[in-house]
């Protein structure tokens, strides 16, 4: 016997909803209007808290992810494909999310974003492309008023790189606010240069292509945690760097790991600068970036203490694996391992002897 939902009193169905997964919920979304209509409702009633909305516009591919509070896990709930990919699909029917096929994947993708946040009553959390998705970044900006909190801009798979590489990425650092986590992993020449401005933002990772970051780019970053790879700063460039922030610059930096390129001298860090204290040891904390609560942390003896001009403390270190990392200590001592302990903390590394 059919089940009534439609003529279910509301607080019942409230519950029913509830129990839903966000994926079966866009699924039921497209049985009927008058379903899109009832959950609709719901949201506006109950925006669903914790959850955040992504765009994905990678590989020739748009879908919406979900991420829950309930596990932290990303649900696909749709996704828009063209048209000529239809009877590829069409033995391999999906019963987790919907496929929407079109002439025009683009729009395609932003009618599927459009269909979610309304539905949900949410702004886009994070947004994730490759080169061939950069429609998205003036759509985005030019649909809400929020600004993004994440942004990843991923390398394709499948590239061959030619002189877009460079644009996209310049275009992508100018016109890509993030709030919270900026990613930029596309793959650039040799000769490629930025010269704005970034941030602010709270996290920033540049790899696995970031040669092409500059001393003055560092200067002009507004970012509390920064990580490089394959950076191609020298020693002279790190010790001027350190320098401008002693005398003041880049204040809400806390914290810089550069992978550099090729193995470096630091034998003369002290006579360079005055060292408070030595044999400092600790570890740091690094995200995989593959979500926002995955991380892994790393050990270091032999730190070294350096003071700026205002008193604020930092500890470098650096190792023969070609790894520099400085961290800034907000207050006398950084010993809070019950903070640094949490999924979701901005502590990001811990100091097991004084400073």
């Amino acid at each position: 016997m059919p089940f009534p939902i439609l003529r279910t009193p509301f607080v019942v169905l409230s519950e029913i909803i509830s129990l839903l997964e966000p994926n079966e919920i866009v699924t039921a979304s497209l049985c009927s209007k008058k379903v899109k209509c009832l959950l609709t409702r719901h949201y506006q009633r109950r925006k669903p808290l914790g959850w955040r909305l992504y765009m994905i516009d990678y590989e020739s591919t748009g879908r919406v992810d979900i991420v829950t509070s309930k596990d932290y896990e990303r649900v696909t709930v749709i996704s828009a494909k063209h048209i000529s990919e239809l009877n590829i699909r069409a033995y391999a029917f999906n019963t987790e999310f919907q496929f929407l096929y079109f002439e025009d994947r683009v729009i395609g993708s932003k009618m599927i974003a459009d269909y979610v946040t309304d539905l949900f009553n949410l702004d886009i959390y994070g947004l994730e492309i490759d080169r061939y998705g950069m429609w998205a970044i003036d759509w985005i900006n030019n649909q809400q008023e929020k600004m993004l909190v994440r942004f990843e801009f991923l390398q394709n798979v499948f590239f061959v790189y030619n002189s877009f590489g460079d644009e996209a990425l310049d275009y992508a650092l100018r016109n890509a606010p993030a709030s919270n986590c900026c990613i930029f992993e596309e793959f650039v020449s040799d000769n490629f240069r930025f010269d704005g401005k970034l941030g602010p933002a709270n996290h920033m990772l540049i790899g696995p292509y970031g040669h092409w970051v500059t001393l003055s780019n560092f200067v002009n970053f507004d970012v509390i945690s920064i990580v490089v790879n394959r950076c191609s700063l020298s020693v002279s460039d790190i010790y001027s760097f350190i320098r401008h922030w002693r005398a003041g610059g880049s204040p809400r930096m806390t914290f810089l790991r550069l992978e550099l390129g090729t193995a470096t001298n630091f034998e003369n860090f002290e006579e360079e600068f005055e060292v408070v204290e030595t044999d400092i040891s600790g570890e740091y904390s690094l995200s995989d970036f593959t979500n926002d609560y995955s991380r892994k942390n790393k050990h270091f003896v032999n730190g070294y203490s350096i003071q700026r001009n205002d008193g604020v403390k930092a500890v470098i270190h650096y190792d023969d694996n070609c790894h520099f990392v400085m961290m800034v200590c907000p207050g006398e001592n950084l010993h809070d391992r019950i903070n640094y302990s949490k999924e979701n903390f901005d502590q990001h590394f811990l100091l097991h002897q004084n400073v």
